[in-house]
């Protein structure tokens, strides 16, 4: 499959350090990573590839004490990054090695701007190269060592065809006129920053069957939930492969207080009553003694949502479905099967609230993008008048709502 390419495995501070010369050199390298998020408690990347005209290069940071040298090659911007879907890639870099992505090319994106039916990285190779990937191993530990030869051919594969992708699709957003679509959204991509939710003590209201619960229930609901966590973090194992959301839920039903009790639920050589019988148990009669009156649901989190709606409702609804027609016409008529590379549902839905009146106003609206404006301005505000007149807008979300704007109208 990869012929005589040669394959450069980096262990050492040494070697990578050299590596760190040689890529840095390069006018083009194509990146991608590989974690262990299904596994652990916290997820680290386990595994850096990369592709440059010499070769395919796979750097074990697991081996390798200091990464620093790489850091300064992911930030010059004279050096083009290639990958295939980055948003996760880009943030774990970010934070396991504090590394800033910059010059991004992303074959994905290129792909939902050109229209393509199947955007997986298999399908792409598949189509331009004729190889079949083996995906079996996309779900493998890759914190587990050593890695053998499969393993090493599967990580090498994520970046082998990635330069050669990018000529072909660059050739192909040129003819499109969507470069400057496909730079824009790439800059976007390059400032995400990971995001860790804290562990959230009311997590175990979200639980699928939670609400349907009594008072009790929902105590020892949450004092299992908690109790979890703490077992996840002291197993490094992902807390939904540690107990399961539907154990947690049977035993907050049945609610068992003593080892006799539990084994109705966990025959006695299940691992998981070896491993947490006492806990579990202790679990039960410390949610029935809560003192607290009622385990009650937390409050919605408040999100932060830009510029006030000016449509709510029906009427909201009604100019949402009209764009949403509207975005899907003018896909058919320019034969592009992907929504996004002319406005996603969510960028729709946030202009029909909006209902803006100008072009200005139009570029203030969160995720609307400059090509979007550049592109399709004039048209969104054409059909923002056609779905009604203005004056029966304003009525019909004043009407829906207790906040009267008085919004001017577009003349």
């Amino acid at each position: 499959m990869f012929h005589d390419t040669p394959l450069l495995i980096v262990e050492d501070d040494r070697t990578l350090r050299e590596v760190a010369v040689r890529l840095g050199r390069s006018s083009v390298i194509a990146v991608d990573t590989e974690s262990d998020s299904m596994y652990h408690y916290q997820e680290k990347v386990c595994l850096l590839q990369f592709t440059d005209a010499h070769g395919d290069i796979i750097v074990d940071p697991l081996a390798v004490s200091d990464l620093s040298p790489l850091v300064p090659l992911f930030e010059d911007p004279r050096i083009v990054k290639v990958f295939h879907g980055a948003d996760y890639d880009i943030v774990c870099l970010r934070r396991d090695f504090g590394m800033k992505t910059r010059n991004l090319f992303d074959t994905l994106i290129a792909g939902q701007f050109l229209g393509y039916e199947k955007l997986g990285y298999a399908d792409l190779v598949r189509n331009w190269f004729g190889q079949e990937l083996d995906k079996q191993y996309q779900r493998h530990d890759w914190s587990r060592r050593p890695l053998g030869a499969e393993h090493l051919d599967y990580a090498r594969g994520d970046t082998h065809w990635l330069p050669a992708l990018r000529e072909i699709m660059l050739r192909q957003l040129r003819a499109a006129g969507r470069v400057a679509h496909h730079v824009e959204e790439c800059k976007l991509l390059e400032a995400r920053e990971w995001q860790r939710r804290p562990f959230d003590e009311s997590g175990w209201a979200r639980i699928k069957g939670a609400t349907s619960l009594d008072d009790d229930g929902k105590r020892v609901l949450r004092r299992l939930y908690l109790y979890r966590d703490d077992a996840a973090r002291q197993s490094d194992r992902p807390p939904y492969k540690t107990i399961s959301d539907h154990l947690l839920l049977d035993i907050a039903r049945a609610r068992p207080r003593s080892a006799r009790a539990l084994a109705d639920l966990l025959p006695s050589m299940h691992g998981l009553r070896r491993r947490h019988e006492h806990g579990l148990i202790d679990c039960v009669l410390d949610g029935l003694e809560d003192p607290l009156p009622s385990a009650s649901e937390p409050e919605p989190v408040e999100r932060v949502r830009g510029p006030r709606a000016r449509l709510n409702g029906r009427a909201a609804d009604r100019t949402f479905e009209a764009l949403k027609a509207w975005r899907n016409q003018i896909g058919q008529d320019a034969g592009q099967s992907s929504a996004v590379s002319i406005a996603s549902n969510n960028t729709l839905r946030n202009i029909a609230k909006a209902r803006p009146f100008d072009l200005e106003e139009l570029r203030a609206v969160p995720e609307v993008r400059a090509w979007q404006v550049r592109d399709y301005g004039a048209r969104l505000l054409a059909v923002l008048d056609e779905i009604a007149p203005a004056d029966e807008l304003d009525t019909q979300a004043a009407d829906e709502s207790p906040a009267k704007s008085g919004r001017r109208r577009r003349r």
